[in-house]
């Protein structure tokens, strides 16, 4: 498919559901994870991982990408695929959580990592992911209540979300935003708030979709597809790598873009929200470690101090060069493990040096 016409890429914003994030894993058998579906699907725990044994190779090894949610250390994700596509690394098919599942969307579209990286750095993904300032969106909450009534879409949240996913797709057709003809096999990742389940959203339009995985809880409104009612896949399944592997990859690289989990000071939980902030890391970290550990290769960008939320272009610049030297020292794994299974990557062409942005 011909490159295309890359929408400014307001995702960014669904990685806040991070930040609610604490839950419960689920996911659903291969057989099940055909293209044009809408799969129940489970997280990954520990005890799976286990006794997981990865299935023989039939044919030619497929590679498989699984991008985590983040907000605005999305822009991480972008820099690693900057390196991989320099590198020469492609892949099969992807899946996505949150902001992952809006890089992931048009990677499989065609868009470049440079597209996206200016979308990030000029922090248009943020500024349409919220229509208004939050803060000043808390404050006339309770008149927008009044007009609940008449509104389209009458579920609880600050934010609808048309805008945004307006924004990523307006300059797609309706052919060219359908899941199911993307010619890279794609799924987004959202929990049902009905039943209480992750799904993987692998059919309809595009735009709906990355809507509905970015969708934070209390944040942005849940969107409604097929009788079921989503929000943001973070909260159970931020990081889709057995995804990946019911979508049939036999190898499968993972991008994590959580701050790390280590261990700190005493002295550090004297400060005011220190205790939330840390409860939110160890949430993600919980989460994401088993389905981490399901991948063949996790590159984790140092992505300590971005906010999920931030719209500055300091912390765009910054993530994407954590993400392009995460990538880089993950390169020399990468390229030895697929020698292994049969798949040689030529060597990359070196680019051009590009002066360091302030």
């Amino acid at each position: 498919m011909t490159p295309i016409r890359f929408q400014p890429m307001n995702k960014l914003r669904a990685a806040l559901i991070s930040i609610l994030s604490f839950s419960l894993y689920s996911i659903a058998p291969a057989s099940l994870a055909a293209t044009g579906e809408i799969v129940e699907t489970l997280s990954a725990d520990r005890s799976e991982v286990k006794l997981f044994k990865a299935a023989p190779i039939v044919g030619r090894p497929k590679i498989g990408l699984a991008l985590g949610g983040g907000g605005a250390r999305g822009a991480a994700e972008v820099g690693v695929l900057k390196i991989l596509e320099r590198e020469g690394i492609h892949f099969d098919l992807v899946a996505g959580t949150s902001i992952g599942s809006v890089i992931g969307g048009f990677y499989c579209l065609g868009a470049t990592a440079e597209q996206m990286e200016e979308e990030f750095k000029s922090g248009a993904v943020m500024r349409n992911f919220m229509a208004v300032p939050l803060t000043f969106r808390l404050l006339v909450a309770p008149v927008f209540l009044l007009f609940r009534p008449f509104s389209h879409n009458k579920y609880d949240g600050l934010y609808g979300g048309d805008k945004f996913r307006k924004y990523l797709v307006g300059k797609l057709t309706t052919e060219e935003g359908l899941i199911e003809n993307m010619k890279i096999p794609f799924a987004a990742i959202a929990l049902n708030v009905v039943d209480g389940r992750p799904y993987m959203i692998r059919k309809g339009h595009l735009g709906y979709a990355m809507q509905a995985s970015c969708a934070v809880p209390a944040l942005r409104k849940p969107v409604e597809i097929d009788g079921m009612l989503f929000s943001d896949g973070g909260v159970s399944c931020n990081l889709p790598v057995k995804q990946c592997r019911a979508m049939g990859a036999d190898f499968v690289i993972a991008v994590n873009i959580d701050e790390p989990f280590e261990p700190v000071p005493l002295s550090s939980f004297k400060k005011p929200g220190s205790i939330t902030k840390r409860m939110v890391k160890w949430a993600l970290f919980d989460i994401d470690e088993p389905q981490a550990a399901l991948a063949d290769v996790t590159i984790h960008p140092n992505t300590e101090g971005i906010s999920l939320i931030s719209t500055r272009r300091s912390d765009a610049i910054r993530g994407i060069k954590a993400g392009e030297e995460a990538a880089i020292a993950a390169i020399p794994m990468i390229k030895k493990k697929l020698k292994e299974i049969g798949i040689v990557v030529p060597p990359a062409v070196e680019a051009p040096a590009v002066p360091e942005e302030k």
